[in-house]
């Protein structure tokens, strides 16, 4: 009697439906299908271009304030000095106007676009140099890595001045280099130094799942590199290279010392010749400094939408 009272109860509870069997149904019953109990988390959508566009124009203007109260109480303090200030006559060192209505660049506005040329060239050139040296840091190769060890650790090591002093003198006859290329190379190898430890570390900051991830689906290590780890590398190696870039602008003025007509050297030029030392330099660091918040403001918008698209 006892085992049959125990199998009516466990037939008893076999029959009757679970709570949530119970309540799916009725709720399908009454209402239709039932709503998914978890959701698939959706990233955040990149924010609009325009406030973003509209908050770095506010960092500018900010800056800008700060270096313009800067410069009004470093020209109180010239004034009081006792110095005549002729703005005026920089202008046509800037542009001139023909008769005819035409538009003429001056020595400083000339010198303006070698350096961006300068620029331009040993930025493409020490990103190649840095990569390169970066891969071989992280190969399997004991050759390679302590080429591109040497490499890293001479450049940093020396002052740019000198390894100036060396391409343009020494390889630049041997390999038929102009004043632009000898400039460049020795820009583009001193910047590189600094852009290999800047890749390395952003290369080691990727997850190792992800290099396992990539060699589980049969990824060789070129493609893993080229598709899984250097675009995550870019974006933590995004805000330190901008400052490289920076840099790279403001190391550019030492290409004046090999006799190359960049915007320092007809800054010289155009202070010896109207002896208007303060206002030429002065102008000439503004114009150094409108280039490089213009590159910084360009890194910061590509930084926030590298930012929303990982």
């Amino acid at each position: 009697m006892l085992r049959h009272r125990m199998e009516n109860s466990r037939h008893g509870r076999d029959r009757t439906p679970p709570p949530h069997a119970t309540w799916h149904r009725s709720t399908c019953d009454a209402s239709g299908p039932a709503p998914p109990t978890s959701q698939v988390p959706q990233p955040p959508p990149p924010p609009p271009v325009r406030p973003a566009l509209l908050a770095v124009l506010g960092d500018v203007t900010r800056y800008c304030c700060l270096m313009g109260a800067l410069v009004w109480i470093t020209l109180r303090g010239t004034t009081a000095s006792g110095y005549d200030w002729q703005w005026h006559r920089l202008w046509r060192y800037l542009f001139t106007t023909a008769a005819d209505g035409g538009f003429h660049s001056g020595p400083l506005l000339d010198g303006l676009g070698v350096t961006l040329q300068v620029v331009a060239a040993s930025l493409g050139l020490a990103l190649l140099a840095g990569l390169l040296a970066a891969l071989l840091r992280q190969s399997g190769s004991r050759v390679g890595r302590a080429l591109a060890m040497v490499y890293v650790e001479t450049v940093r090591n020396t002052p740019l001045l000198i390894q100036l002093f060396v391409v343009y003198f020494v390889l630049a006859p041997v390999l038929g280099l102009g004043r632009f290329t000898a400039g460049v190379l020795a820009l583009s190898l001193f910047e590189g130094a600094y852009i290999a430890e800047i890749l390395r570390a952003g290369i080691l900051s990727v997850p190792t799942g992800q290099w396992e991830a990539s060699r589980s689906l049969g990824m060789d290590v070129p493609g893993t590199y080229m598709e899984v780890v250097l675009p995550q590398a870019a974006r933590t190696a995004l805000p330190p290279l901008t400052g490289q870039l920076v840099s790279l602008v403001k190391d550019s003025s030492l290409v004046s010392t090999i006799a190359l007509h960049d915007l320092a050297m007809q800054a010289q030029a155009v202070a010896a010749d109207t002896f208007l030392v303060f206002e030429v330099w002065f102008f000439v660091a503004g114009m150094y400094l409108a280039l490089t918040l213009s590159l910084s403001a360009l890194a910061q918008l590509l930084e926030r939408r590298l930012r929303y698209e990982f």
